[in-house]
């Protein structure tokens, strides 16, 4: 099945900014986490589409090429793009050797480039779900990951008893052979050593020549305090071992946050709804509420305490990446209105709402405010 547009799975237009790109990603990973739809397979694909789309877009580069070249920029199969030959001109991999390499390559009866040289091992990506204290205080993770690993028995050569490679006897060790074809002299890969200009005489029996054997590593991995949702952290040479002692690759892990029961964060800032009591709110009082470092913090209500009235708490939010600073807490209140009510407590409001209306000052300056309105404007239109 085809995959969506990147800019359609999040909502946003193709000279979307960084940031919105980054505020969409949020609130559509919000929706969709999986905590949030247990069971739920359709939120579930929705969630992986919207971290795919938000993976390449994040990223200037990334973006650039799929603006570009769209899926086909990272589709390995994909003919066009920064992989390709065509798009963008006849540079590195895209050379006239490699395109006629492709085309000939059955004709002379040799293989594609590449086939059996040391190379570089494959990136891996592995993804870690952590909770919010977690993420302030920082944690090491295990990670159980399959991969390649250097084979023991050959030491990564892939010669049996970890012999030296020998020159390959088809090129001398050039990696390349060439052959006349009409007006042309074709240079292309030795299909004998795959362009590596060494041979294994005799191929280790536990790798069969390939230097590296599939196991599953347990890993550790350093989750800085301060890291964010959707964070990429970059573990270097801890991907796949490289072919016939080449190098390791890399494991890039992304960082997901749990949501939290109490706290929302922003950025550094961490904000708590709390709900007051009717009386607190109009006679004040003290609260005390928790903080993410799992400590309590006091706050003072004074009287006359509105819905929506925000209060903050100075140095008590998230911690930061590299940084010993760590930013604020906003308390956000809500006036609760009282509920299943005694005979005794209604008399004693109904008692209030007198003495409230005999009153020189209005006690809910607000609400006496708008209906003076209302009733000036029926009387406008009477």
């Amino acid at each position: 099945m085809a995959k969506r547009d990147y800019y359609a799975v999040l909502g946003v237009a193709r000279d979307a900014s960084a940031e919105e790109i980054k505020k969409a990603y949020r609130k559509l990973a919000m929706q969709y986490h999986p905590d949030r739809n247990p069971g739920d397979k359709s939120a579930e694909a929705k969630f992986k589409e919207v971290n795919e789309a938000y993976d390449v877009l994040k990223d200037p580069e990334k973006r650039a090429a799929y603006d570009r070249y769209g899926h086909a920029a990272f589709d390995p199969t994909a003919g066009a793009g920064p992989r390709g030959g065509f798009a963008g001109g006849f540079t590195g991999a895209g050379s006239f050797a490699d395109i006629f390499d492709e085309m000939f390559s059955e004709f002379m009866g040799g293989t594609r480039r590449g086939g059996a040289a040391a190379g570089r091992g494959a990136d891996l990506r592995a993804q870690v779900e952590i909770t919010l204290e977690e993420a302030f205080s920082g944690k090491k993770a295990s990670l159980r990951v399959p991969t390649s690993v250097v084979c023991e028995a050959c030491k990564g050569t892939g010669s049996e008893g970890g012999q030296a490679p020998v020159v390959c006897p088809t090129c001398g060790g050039a990696g390349k052979i060439r052959a006349q074809q009409g007006f042309f002299l074709i240079e292309r890969t030795c299909p004998t050593c795959g362009g590596a200009g060494k041979t294994v005489r005799d191929p280790c029996r536990v790798c069969h020549g390939a230097g590296r054997v599939q196991r599953d590593r347990t890993l550790s991995i350093d989750i800085p305090a301060g890291v964010e949702d959707g964070t990429r952290l970059r573990v270097a040479g801890a991907g796949e071992a490289g072919f016939r002692g080449g190098p390791a690759g890399d494991l890039y892990v992304d960082v997901s946050i749990k949501p939290h029961p109490l706290f929302q964060r922003e950025g550094a800032n961490i904000y708590c709804r709390v709900p007051l009591r009717m009386t607190t709110a109009a006679l004040g009082g003290t609260i005390e509420v928790p903080t993410i470092d799992g400590g309590r913090a006091k706050v003072t209500i004074p009287a006359g305490t509105q819905t929506g009235d925000q209060f903050r708490l100075r140095g008590k939010g998230m911690s930061m990446v590299r940084t010993a600073a760590r930013g604020d807490m906003f308390i956000q209140v809500a006036v609760e209105t009282p509920v299943n009510l005694t005979k005794r407590q209604q008399e004693l409001l109904r008692e209030f709402e007198r003495e409230a209306e005999k009153a020189e000052k209005a006690s809910s300056p607000e609400s006496e405010g708008f209906f003076a309105k209302v009733a000036s404007f029926f009387e406008g239109r009477s």
